[in-house]
């Protein structure tokens, strides 16, 4: 069990759907020529859900939506706190938690739930400014209990955003007064070059079914970058575990690589996807991204199916418009929300929420925020509805499901964006609240 009793009980109380002149969350149309998924039968209600309604005409405010009939109560509990901008949290094969700080800091949360004081390891190198660069994703090697590689993504010094690979291992203490210490060793590069910025730097990595290493790749607020193909921002990119390109990538023929471009690419048309994972049993990634606030009109984030080759739009298309040749998203939300994680939940605490697509939001810069976890509900490849949970602590950026089927979440009040309160940063995690 994790230390930390200060429990905070949250009850979803029962209320009837309240109508308003916004209609709920809705699937953006597809394109006629080649629709996004197939016609399927409408599934029956969802308690606690606000269902999708294709016919509505507006992409719709998620604030007004209906509020949750009923769902699963659960409780808050903090794991950890004083942490600065936490951004990716990873489970080691022995109950501990790894966490990324955007400084260029990983630290270790034991099985019992105590911080290190000691960092495990601090990157090198890593740019720091008032945005959103610094020390980002971080994934394991699928065969990490016998390898130890452990994969960070960071904006550097230099002006680029990294991934390196390193392996978890002992460091022995010259003097013999306490016992070795483990650490990050043999920084081995594998992917160098993405365009950066202090805003729109990524960068989510993380290993797919395949065996594969994706990488999401921001385009640094120049919007021409997601369409051009001899540039690896705005992309999802695909590499090997040692960086080198897998011959079945989209792009990396030779007839491509005669043109310049890059062979990494898996995907394009992205403006700055934060969330990646893999939906068990059929194997497809689905993104969650951030939409052109500022650029094109407000709001606009979505979520993506995301596939091999394909253009997502950014910036010809965005919000729910659709174009021959480009793919529209699954769900768009206006006003902001600003989606910064994703991950399928598929543990037994809470049977409700089996198969979900569970997106941390951080909530946006309007004046009124929508912070919170978005609990998506899909049915294969088809969008059916969202509930929104924990509201009420501030930014949240990381959701990650723990070896104990918890939910774990980081909030990320002091990236600048925020006021935080006592104690944040901070690990959360949730579980039934009669448990």
């Amino acid at each position: 069990m994790f230390l930390h009793t200060g429990l905070v009980l949250v009850c979803l109380l029962a209320s009837a759907p309240q109508p308003g002149p916004t209609p709920p969350a809705h699937p953006a149309p597809p394109r006629p020529a080649t629709p996004r998924v197939p016609p399927v039968p409408a599934l029956p209600a969802i308690p606690g859900v606000v269902p999708a309604d294709p016919a509505a005409p507006t992409v719709p405010t998620p604030a007004r939506a209906p509020a949750a009939r009923s769902a699963p109560e659960y409780r808050v509990e903090v794991v950890a706190e004083g942490l600065e901008v936490p951004w990716d949290i990873v489970f080691l094969p022995d109950g501990r938690m790894l966490v990324t700080e955007r400084p260029g800091r990983v630290r270790v949360i034991d099985a019992k739930g105590v911080l290190r004081a000691e960092p495990l390891h601090t990157v090198p190198n890593v740019k720091t400014a008032r945005g959103e660069i610094g020390l980002m994703g971080m994934c394991l090697h699928p065969a990490f209990a016998n390898n130890g590689y452990v994969y960070l993504a960071y904006g550097h010094t230099d002006g680029d955003v990294r991934v390196d690979r390193y392996t978890l291992a002992i460091r022995p203490v010259s003097d013999g007064s306490r016992p070795p210490l483990e650490t990050l060793a043999g920084a081995t590069p594998i992917l160098k070059g993405i365009p950066a910025s202090v805003n729109h730097a990524g960068c989510r990595v993380g290993f797919g079914p395949d065996g594969k290493l994706y990488i999401t790749a921001g385009e640094m607020f120049k919007k021409e970058l997601a369409q051009d193909l001899t540039s690896l921002g705005g992309k999802t990119l695909r590499v090997n575990d040692d960086g080198s390109i897998p011959e079945d990538n989209p792009f990396a023929g030779p007839e491509h690589r005669a043109k310049g471009v890059r062979p990494e690419i898996w995907s394009y048309g992205h403006r700055n996807a934060q969330g990646m994972d893999w939906q068990p049993g059929s194997g497809r990634m689905f993104q969650s991204e951030h939409g052109p606030s500022g650029e094109a009109g407000h709001g606009g984030d979505e979520v993506n199916l995301v596939e091999k080759g394909k253009n997502y739009g950014w910036p010809i298309i965005h919000h729910d418009e659709t174009r021959e040749g480009m793919e529209a998203p699954l769900v768009t939300w206006t006003p902001a929300t600003a989606p910064a994680s994703g991950a399928f939940y598929t543990g037994d605490l809470f049977p409700e929420w089996k198969g979900n697509f569970m997106v941390g939001m951080l909530g946006g810069l309007g004046r009124e925020k929508r912070p919170g976890v978005y609990r998506i509900v899909l049915d294969g490849p088809r969008y059916v509805g969202h509930e929104v949970i924990l509201t009420d602590h501030g930014r949240i950026r990381e959701v990650a499901q723990g070896p104990d089927g918890a939910l774990y979440v980081t909030t990320s009040n002091r990236d600048g964006r925020a006021r935080p309160s006592p104690g944040d940063d901070k690990v959360l995690r949730l579980v039934p609240a009669s448990r």
